[in-house]
Formats: C-alpha cells, structure tokens, sequence
C-alpha cells in the first residue's frame, strides 16, 4: 500500500508556502457558504443531492482518476485545509490522507469516515479461500455499494451540514428525505430482481468491489481477482477457478468493474461463451459523465439491469 511519509508530508507543506493564498476556484475564501471536499463521486454526489447550490462542493480526485494509486498535489493539501466539511472513505488506501489530517488543526473541521458510518466487512468475495489466493483478509472500503449504505451516510452528511449551518437546515432536511425515498425505491428493485432471477450468483472477470451489495442482497460472488486493490493480481488458478464456475453454474454474464480493462473478462467469456457486461461501483467516473451531472442513482439504476440479465 502507499505510504505518504514523512518526505512527502514536508514537501506539501513547503509547496503550500509557496503557493501562498491561492485557492481552488471551487473552494473560495470569503463564501458565506460551507465549504465541503469529498475525496471521490460517492460522497460527493450525496453532498451534492443534499446541499444542492448551498455549499461550495469540490471533489478532490478527479474524473477518470485511479483512485487506489491515486498521488495527491499540493493543492489537495489545501482544498483539505480550506474545507468546513471533509468526507474521505478511510481505511488503508486513505492512509495518505490520514496523514495529511494529522499534520494540520482540524479542530473547527468536520471529519467523515465513510467507514464510520457503516457496519464494515472484509473485501473477499468468498469466505472460502480460492486457489492461489491470498488468505490475508482487509477492510472493503467500497460501503456505498449497499443503497441501505447509502442512506446512512446521506444522514450523516445531512447531519453535519445542519449543524453548521442551520439557516440551511430546513433545506438540508427536505432534500434529505426526498434521497432517501429515492434510495429505497432502488433497494427495493434490487431485491425484486434479485428475488425473481433464475440464480443468486455472479462472476467478477475483474477486481472485486462488491462486498456490501452481495451482502445486502444474498448473493454469491466470485472474482479473478481477491480484493479491488490496483496492487493485487491474478493468477493461473484463480483463472482456471472462475472458469470452472461458469461454466459449473452456466452463468451466461462475466462482469467487469467501470474504467478498467476488461481482458480478463474476455478472456474468461471466450472459455465459457459467457457475456461481457459493466457493473459500476461508482468509484469514480469519466470526465464526459462528470461533467454531464451523472449521479450515483443513474449509474445504480443502470446496474439493475445488468443484474437482471446476469441473473437469468
């Protein structure tokens, strides 16, 4: 995992000197508005569904961005510093920004976990190791993959910005609750799909990011890769394993995760005449989608019907 040491952290704070006051444009001094960096689209989009134009919103990795090597800038560190509110995932891929954290008075900040927000599982798609896996067990962070997830860190966001702004309050409020509806309209489809499919299993020809929506939901799951990690890897055994199960369970769909490559996907369809489609876990998104006002319901929305097909 990346370690931002003690090199790093001096070389942000002396670039900080240098760039004086210079503040991002969405983070700007002197707004009579909270302002709130999210880390990644997740947390972000919450924000944005429950505080609409009321806050100043910036998302600090950017569209398109691997956000498991991500390497931040100077300007992160700012951003962070600049923030009323700071939300971050946790865990051992954000030690980076735990450390930023630790070298700056965060004393009249808001800091959220998402980790905190939620009962946390381990990343493993199986509780039975598969061949030449790695038994070593980590935290799966990706906790906004369960709409029920969801939900409890849209309140605890709400919370927050309440709290310190409670001019805003009422609003916060409202919209809030209309999210929330939103989310248990898609938990319910979710499980009418689930509940109507011929099979309660899927193939991952991919990194695994699933954990809290197979949970949520009763469903098998098993990966070519043992955790979502950009640093884990395949291997003959656990290839020639997925394979078997497709072609053991005739699942007609191999999924792949949003912005990565799909050849081992392909390559476990082409042994199995099995389909290639795209589950978005909403880690992060395209540039284009970005900045087209995409939103974590439409990609979770999309994700129904991918679903419905690798169920059937």
């Amino acid at each position: 995992m990346r370690k931002f040491g003690l090199i790093g952290l001096v070389a942000f704070i002396f670039s900080i000197l240098l760039c004086g006051c210079r503040i991002d444009s969405q983070i700007k001094e002197g707004s009579k508005k909270i302002n709130v960096v999210a880390t990644i689209f997740p947390q972000y989009d919450f924000a944005r569904q429950i505080a609409g134009d009321r806050i100043n919103l910036k998302m600090l990795i950017p569209p398109g961005a691997e956000a498991h090597s991500y390497e931040p800038t100077p300007q992160d560190m700012i951003n962070i510093q600049k923030s009323d509110v700071f939300i971050y995932v946790g865990g051992e891929n954000d030690n980076w920004i735990d450390n930023i954290l630790n070298s700056i008075d965060i004393s009249q900040k808001k800091v959220i976990s998402l980790l905190d927000c939620v009962d946390v599982l381990d990343e493993n798609s199986e509780s039975d190791a598969q061949p030449g896996s790695d038994s070593h067990r980590e935290v799966d962070e990706h906790v906004w993959t369960s709409p029920k997830n969801a939900m409890k860190i849209a309140q605890k966001i709400s919370e927050t910005l309440c709290e310190l702004d409670a001019d805003n309050a009422s609003f916060y409020n409202q919209n809030l609750n209309k999210y929330i509806e939103q989310l248990k309209i898609l938990d319910n489809k979710f499980k009418n799909v689930v509940a109507t499919g011929k099979r309660k299993t899927l193939i991952f020809g991919d990194r695994f990011a699933f954990r809290y929506f197979a949970e949520e939901y009763g469903l098998n799951c098993y990966a070519a890769f043992s955790g979502c990690s950009s640093q884990t890897e395949t291997n003959a055994a656990q290839m020639a394993y997925i394979i078997d199960k497709v072609k053991e369970l005739k699942i007609p769909v191999v999924l792949k995760m949003e912005l990565s490559s799909e050849n081992i996907a392909r390559a476990v369809a082409q042994e199995t005449n099995a389909k290639v489609l795209t589950m978005h876990s909403c880690h992060n998104v395209l540039k284009s989608e970005f900045e087209n006002g995409e939103t974590y319901l439409n990609y979770m929305n999309k994700n129904l019907d991918v679903l419905k097909e690798a169920l059937n």
